[in-house]
C-alpha cells in the first residue's frame, strides 16, 4: 500500500537534496568546494561508521574522514591551482604516516585489518570525489577554470538512467543481471535507461561546446556502464554487511552512499576517457 507520509518525506528531501546538489555546483567554484567537502565528510564517515557496527572495526572515523577530506581539497588545489596543492599534500602525508605509527601504541587485534579498512575508505571513496575537481578544472577543455558542464552532465545523465532504468525495469523487466547481488535490476532496465541518457547527451551536445555530439554519447556510455557497477558493487556491500542502507542521513532515501553509489565509481573512468578524448581533441 501507498504510503503518503513517507512519499511526500521522500519526494521533500529529493528537492532539497537536488536543489543544494545543484546550487553547489551552478553557482561557483567554492560552492563546489564547500559542498563537495560536505559531501565526502558526510561519506566517509558513514562508511566508517558501517564498518566499526558491522564488522567490529578498530579505526577512527574522525581521523580517516578527515584524511579524506584532506584528498578531496588536495585534489581541489591540484587542479585548480597546482602551486597550492602542497598545502594539503603535506597534511595527507603527516595522516598516512599517523595511520601506521599508531598501530605501534593502540595494541589493536588485528592492525593489518585496521589499516586495510582506513585504506578502503580512500580508495574507494576519497579517490574518485576528489578526481571530481579534474571534471571541474580539466585543463585541456576549460583551460584551468571552472566549469560545470562535466559535472552537470555526470549526475543529470545518472539520474536519467536510474530513473528510466527503474522505470522500464518496472514494467518490462524479466531478464535479471545480478539476481545474487541485486534481484531487482533486469536487463531491460538497464538498456531502457541507457537509450534516455544517450538522448540527454545528444540534448547537451547542443547546449555545451565542450564535446562533440560523438564525445557527449561517450561521456553518457561511460557512465551508463561503470555507473551500473558501482550501484551493484555498493549492494555487494551492503549485502555482505547485512543492511539495507548505508545510512539514514536522508529521509526517505537512505545514506550519502545510497545516493552516490553510482556517482563514486564513474567518476575514475570519466576521468580516464576525458584524458583520452582530451588528447585527440586538444592535443
Amino acid at each position: 500500500m501507498l504510503n503518503i507520509k513517507n512519499l511526500g518525506v521522500r519526494i521533500a528531501t529529493g528537492i532539497v537534496f537536488i536543489a543544494v546538489l545543484m546550487g553547489g555546483i551552478l553557482y561557483n567554484q567554492y560552492s563546489f568546494l564547500i559542498v563537495f567537502s560536505l559531501i565526502t565528510v558526510l561519506a566517509l564517515y558513514e562508511f566508517y561508521g558501517l564498518l566499526c557496527k558491522t564488522q567490529n572495526a578498530e579505526l577512527s572515523r574522525i581521523l580517516n574522514t578527515l584524511g579524506g577530506l584532506l584528498l578531496f581539497i588536495g585534489g581541489y588545489f591540484f587542479f585548480s591551482s597546482a602551486d597550492k596543492f602542497l598545502i594539503t599534500l603535506v597534511p595527507y602525508g603527516i595522516y598516512v604516516l599517523s595511520l601506521f605509527i599508531s598501530e605501534l601504541y593502540l595494541k589493536r587485534t588485528n592492525p593489518i585489518q585496521s589499516l586495510a579498512y582506513a585504506a578502503l575508505g580512500q580508495i574507494y571513496l576519497a579517490i574518485p570525489l576528489s578526481l571530481l575537481s579534474y571534471l571541474a578544472f580539466g585543463y585541456d577543455m576549460n583551460h584551468g577554470a571552472y566549469h560545470y558542464a562535466f559535472l552537470l552532465a555526470l549526475f543529470v545523465f545518472i539520474w536519467v538512467n536510474d530513473s528510466f532504468a527503474y522505470l522500464t525495469g518496472s514494467l518490462f523487466g524479466k531478464h535479471r543481471m545480478f539476481e545474487r547481488i541485486s534481484p531487482k535490476k533486469s536487463w531491460e532496465g538497464f538498456f531502457g535507461g541507457a537509450i534516455f541518457a544517450i538522448g540527454a547527451s545528444v540534448i547537451f551536445a547542443n547546449y555545451f561546446t565542450q564535446l562533440p555530439l560523438w564525445g557527449w554519447i561517450g561521456f553518457a556510455l561511460i557512465m551508463i556502464i561503470f555507473g551500473t557497477l558501482g550501484d551493484l558493487i555498493e549492494s555487494l556491500f551492503k549485502r555482505t554487511l547485512n543492511v539495507k542502507d548505508s545510512g539514514n542521513i536522508l529521509p526517505g532515501h537512505g545514506g550519502i552512499l545510497d545516493r552516490f553509489d553510482s556517482v563514486i565509481f564513474s567518476i575514475p573512468a570519466l576521468f580516464v576517457y576525458v584524458e583520452i578524448v582530451s588528447f585527440f581533441i586538444y592535443k
